[in-house]
């Protein structure tokens, strides 16, 4: 790691961390009281149980940090049992240091891949998802740096290619998100920032990713439920994740005759440090509620969706979907 690729991450940092600083002063002035009442009973139809509302009422300061969060994220999918489907494989994840990312590496790994995180500068994060590839018998590296640049996106996939000899699996997943209560709040620095890394990332990695894919690789990009019904709270995040699902199936249909694939998965509420560090504390404990299963998914409940797409024992015949995986009919 440079000292300007690090001085550069640093400085995003900042810059989030200060877009976040103006809405909670936004909010802390409205003085809103209460929470929205919760009518929908909990669901729990996994291996095991999983913590439901009220959560946490707690607020994180951006990009957010799992190791910072009172209630920790369910990522290891103990009950998931690997069978090879990426066996030789290697992967690179962007915001692989935490939430979906932490959970896809893990299991990216104990599906035998090794993999390449990309992170902001969540290091300690970034660390302890290494730690936990690497316990699944797996090679990984740490990359971290601003997938706004596109010359950094060009070191990270030549740093990966470099340790593992090739890459394989492409999964964008680095995203940034803070709410706004009116469009006259989103100010232009606002709306770069968000449309930066959630699209141009995107697309960054996508191309300097591109002449190291061969037939029967893959791309995986993080969209979300906002972008397929909206979000009133989530004006320019909203914007971005309908950009991905766009952008997703359009480069399927470019890449199709290569034998490379390329889906999306769009979550709904997932329990990850995204939310608490964009959210007022007192908006957390209903976090989730409103969905049909009456709670918001963790981690490990997504990943095995990044594998089925992933894999090509799988999904050979797949590609250009994005796949709600919401806790709801529909979407």
């Amino acid at each position: 790691m440079t000292d300007d690729t690090s001085d550069a991450a640093d400085r995003t940092a900042q810059k989030q961390r200060g877009i976040q600083d103006e809405q909670d002063q936004r909010d802390a002035a409205k003085q809103k009281k209460g929470e929205p009442s919760d009518e929908n009973s909990v669901s729990q139809a996994g291996a095991r149980d999983y913590p439901v509302p009220p959560l946490p009422a707690q607020h994180l300061e951006k990009p957010g940090r799992e190791q910072d969060l009172d209630l920790k994220p369910r990522f290891l999918a103990e009950a998931y049992k690997g069978s090879g489907k990426l066996d030789g494989l290697s992967a690179i994840i962007t915001g692989g240091d935490s939430g979906i990312g932490r959970a896809v590496a893990v299991l990216f790994a104990r599906e035998g891949a090794d993999v390449a995180i990309v992170y902001l500068n969540e290091h300690e994060d970034a660390r302890d998802t290494c730690r936990h590839v690497e316990a699944e018998g797996k090679q990984c590296i740490l990359i971290p740096g601003d997938v706004k640049d596109p010359a950094f996106c060009r070191d990270a996939v030549e740093k990966t290619v470099g340790a593992f000899g090739k890459i394989d699996i492409l999964v964008n997943n680095a995203a940034f998100q803070e709410h706004a209560d009116s469009l006259l709040d989103i100010t232009d620095e606002r709306f770069d920032e968000t449309m930066r890394t959630n699209v141009y990332g995107y697309f960054y990695m996508a191309r300097a990713v591109l002449p190291h894919l061969k037939e029967g690789s893959s791309i995986i990009n993080t969209g979300s439920v906002t972008g397929l019904q909206g979000q009133g709270q989530l004006l320019d995040y909203s914007t971005t994740k309908g950009a991905i699902h766009a952008f997703t199936m359009s480069l399927a249909s470019n890449l199709a005759k290569q034998g490379i694939r390329v889906n999306a998965v769009a979550p709904g509420p997932v329990w990850t440090p995204l939310n608490p560090a964009d959210k007022p504390a007192e908006k957390l404990p209903s976090f989730g509620a409103k969905t049909a299963l009456g709670r918001p998914a963790q981690p490990e409940e997504l990943s095995p969706a990044y594998v089925f797409l992933a894999s090509p024992v799988c999904s050979s015949y797949i590609t250009g979907m994005v796949l709600p995986i919401t806790g709801s009919p529909g979407f």
